[in-house]
């Protein structure tokens, strides 16, 4: 299958890459600079220069492909709002090549915010856009679907890890530096759920294989990490006391990652591995945090 990827050189994009390539797929992928050009013609790619901002590139990429991987996303957090609604501009422009026909696109959402006391399962639909919930992703792919567009999500943990990775944990990592002290909220029992880049990277790519219509995946290995749990690892990696912060205190300690060091953020992959047969292999996220890179200097 040909595969337009966006994305191509992320964190999470460039796993996806190469399982596609490993997979037999002929792909082309989404960059901005000459270090993305050279990293995805070494991979073995195709390069498609461009940016999501780029609408009438991004319908000429998808012309060529037949099948899309949307993984691209501004992880901008002062310009969030901003960044969901250029998110969702890309999808519907994508979308409108892909119309008229049985091409899928595959959309990465995540699975934070959505259900609160319990695990999030595939079945739960993502609440309204709002000030609250900006991310556009997946009420943009149900506008596709509405259309008989073959467009499904991926739906991505908080913690998505493995070397290299410049998400939570590592930010995480250096708030604890910074203070002299691993924290978290209250008891810390919230729970993350959590995932390797390579594993998630599979989800993709059986995701785009099985071309369904209106399905949610959820990319996750572990379940339920006590929040606690990934601060206790930091503290012992850094030699630094783990202390629990109240509500009031929180707030000075993790300044705008606040909201997420009390996310509760569970979820389920129960039905992702039956309706895909993925099992996941890769190491866990405290296994992974000792052992590929977090800690460097």
């Amino acid at each position: 299958m040909r595969v337009f990827v966006t994305g191509a050189t992320g964190f999470i994009g460039s796993a996806v890459v190469a399982e596609l390539l490993g997979a037999g797929h002929e792909v082309l992928g989404l960059v901005r600079s000459d270090k993305g050009v050279a990293a995805l013609e070494q991979a073995g790619a195709k390069v498609h220069r461009g940016s999501l901002e780029d609408t009438a590139g991004l319908r000429k990429a998808v012309a060529w492909a037949e099948g899309v991987v949307h993984t691209g996303f501004n992880h901008d957090f002062s310009h969030f709002a901003e960044n969901c609604m250029l998110d969702r501009r890309a999808i519907e422009a994508m979308g409108e090549e892909l119309a008229a026909s049985e091409r899928p696109i595959v959309i990465a959402a995540g699975t934070g915010l959505i259900v609160k006391g319990r695990a999030v399962r595939e079945d739960d639909p993502a609440p309204r856009i709002s000030a609250a919930f900006p991310r556009a992703s997946e009420a943009a792919a149900d506008a596709l679907v509405e259309r008989g567009i073959h467009a499904s999500v991926v739906r991505l943990p908080p913690s998505v890890h493995g070397a290299g990775d410049h998400g939570f944990v590592p930010v995480l990592i250096d708030i604890a530096r910074r203070h002299g002290v691993s924290a978290y909220i209250g008891e810390g029992l919230n729970p993350w759920a959590a995932v390797h880049r390579l594993d998630a990277a599979a989800v993709f790519r059986l995701a785009l294989e099985r071309a369904a219509k209106g399905v949610r995946y959820h990319a996750v290995a572990e379940e339920r990490i006590p929040f606690r749990d990934i601060a206790t690892e930091i503290g012992r990696q850094l030699q630094l006391p783990v202390e629990g912060r109240s509500q009031d205190e929180a707030q000075a300690h993790f300044t705008w990652f606040t909201a997420f060091a009390e996310m509760e953020a569970a979820a389920s992959a129960h039905r992702t591995r039956e309706w895909l047969g993925w099992a996941p292999v890769q190491p866990s996220l405290l296994d992974d945090m000792r052992q590929s890179g977090y800690f460097a200097p």
